[in-house]
């Protein structure tokens, strides 16, 4: 049996691999997928207390997965079948949006759950896994489509992979030796470490699988209001023709936490939030944001046009960092009430560390579309407010038509996209105020999903793991991007790793980062919006 989701073809850049159905890949239509199983690797971790498990259930609660769906947890841990049903039980009752779990619905979903105890080093581990997928097929009727998740530390990723290509688990083959079933297989960010180690990790998943089985999630591309981008571009008049240089002066990208490193300061002190957020979030934001119009609405083009942008971007050269970043790092303060400590005052992280936990920078597209149109990236954490959004500044209006009237400078039109956390849209321009006399003052124009709409917004891996086991790989990273995202900024970390880019700017958490970040866009005649 093939799959079904697939045809032979071409991917667009000139390799001979499958890419999906036409039309079924990138309409994202068809919600049921086939039954299948999903194997999350490193199952007792906190992504799938938090995240996967949740999301699996509101699945099923949404109607959204066929009654033979089920779920294999793969871990080192001792436990047996019915105390790791308890485990997620707690994490749903405790994560899900839809919280208690619904007896029926749970009882539904319980039965197509099961522990696989083994270490994930260990040869023997995915032999028997094997044999349990099987019988899984036979019992349950899964017909050999298999996603395995790998909810664990990236370090981990080639081992594993290895283990299930010598296991004859990254194919599957019935037993007459025929293809039968999908297999695809999931890895968190981040994707490598620079651009090096990045190469080396898509090499080592492409050994035993290919590039159309892999699916690279950054759940910031299931939300809700980046998905609904290319319908407010593409989906509306209005907008596309003035989505281009002559009328936008420039585009700000916020990444912003409230929270400092929340026990995580051995990951993040060899991280830092260029790793963390701008590599991947960031980018992937921009990219979606300054795409062209895909030639049709499917995962390839969707793609192709992403990577366009990306190639667009001009990386930062090395001689260019200290002009077009800062780098800042937090010490203590209050956030919404509560005492901060400085960063190198949290556990795990040392006591001289040089790691930025706050990154603004300038970025400049090479396009026809967008030549001229600065776009500045900014992140931190223990910054005053939490939110991630899009802000586009348009061009001021050519005239100074009500300066006579007590009006010299008008504000600037600007249409801010929330992604989180209360996902909508947002368009500021000048009104009158009513009354004698001509006042001019700016007003919004402000659309929320969760007012506009009777249904709630569902979680982004609600959405990633059900378009993984459709076979739409729209909202997932390709290898090519991955690899142009770490050129953007690669010399930015050489730099930084060598002492040289600019000094460590401190702030005190609770505000919105260095001045020297505000000084970057002072410099250009521009200042950061305040969300």
């Amino acid at each position: 049996m093939t799959d079904p989701d697939a045809r032979q073809g071409r991917d667009g850049r000139g390799n001979g691999r499958s890419v999906a159905n036409p039309l079924r890949e990138g309409l994202r239509l068809e919600r049921m997928p086939e039954p299948c199983t999903m194997v999350i690797c490193g199952a007792t971790g906190d992504l799938t207390e938090r995240k996967l498990a949740p999301a699996l259930y509101n699945l099923m609660l949404g109607g959204f997965l066929p009654p033979e769906f089920t779920v294999v947890g793969f871990a080192r841990r001792d436990l047996d079948a019915d105390a790791f049903r308890q485990h997620l039980r707690e994490s749903i009752d405790k994560y899900s949006r839809n919280k208690p779990a619904k007896e029926s619905v749970w009882e539904s979903f319980a039965k197509g759950i099961e522990y696989h105890q083994g270490n994930l080093d260990d040869p023997q581990a995915y032999v028997e896994l094997a044999k349990r997928l099987e019988r899984i097929d036979r019992d349950r009727g899964t017909a050999g489509n298999r996603l395995f998740y790998l909810a664990v530390p990236p370090k981990l990723y080639p081992e594993i992979v290895e283990q299930l290509g010598e296991a004859g688990l990254a194919v599957h083959r019935g037993h007459d030796g025929g293809k039968q079933g999908w297999v695809r297989v999931i890895v968190e960010k981040p994707f490598g470490y620079d651009l090096a180690s990045a190469r080396a990790l898509n090499r080592e998943l492409r050994e035993v699988f290919s590039e159309d089985q892999i699916y690279r999630i950054d759940h910031y591309l299931g939300k809700e209001t980046v998905q609904n981008l290319a319908v407010f571009r593409f989906g509306n008049g209005i907008f596309e023709p003035i989505w281009n240089r002559r009328y936008i002066d420039s585009v700000q990208i916020t990444v912003a936490e409230t929270v400092g490193v929340e026990g995580r300061g051995e990951f993040y002190d060899q991280t830092g939030a260029m790793r963390d957020i701008v590599q991947n979030h960031g980018l992937q934001l921009l990219a979606t944001f300054a795409m062209d119009p895909p030639v049709e609405f499917r995962a390839q083009d969707l793609r192709d046009e992403k990577v366009k942008v990306l190639r667009a971007v001009k990386p930062v050269g090395y001689n260019q960092v200290e002009d077009q970043t800062v780098r800042g790092q937090y010490v203590s303060g209050w956030v919404e009430g509560a005492k901060v400590p400085s960063y190198r005052d949290e556990p795990d992280v040392a006591p001289d560390s040089e790691t930025a936990t706050y990154v603004a920078l300038k970025l400049a597209i090479d396009s026809w579309r967008w030549a001229g149109v600065p776009i500045y990236v900014r992140t931190g954490k223990a910054l005053t407010t939490r939110v991630t959004e899009i802000a586009v500044q348009f061009k001021r209006a050519p005239l100074a038509l009500f300066a006579r009237a007590g009006n010299p400078v008008i504000e600037p039109n600007v249409l801010a996209m929330r992604i989180q956390p209360d996902e909508g849209i947002l368009l500021r321009f000048g009104a009158k105020v009513p009354g004698q006399g001509l006042n001019i003052r700016t007003v919004n124009m402000d659309f929320r999903y969760g007012s506009s709409f009777a249904v709630d917004s569902p979680d982004a891996y609600e959405t990633l793991l059900l378009d993984a086991m459709i076979g739409d790989a729209s909202l997932f990273t390709r290898d090519d991007e991955v690899e142009r995202a770490w050129e953007i900024i690669d010399q930015v970390l050489q730099a930084w790793a060598n002492g040289e880019g600019g000094p460590l700017h401190f702030y005190s958490a609770g505000t919105w980062g260095p001045p020297a970040a505000d000084e970057l866009l002072e410099r250009d005649g521009r200042e950061w919006r305040r969300p």
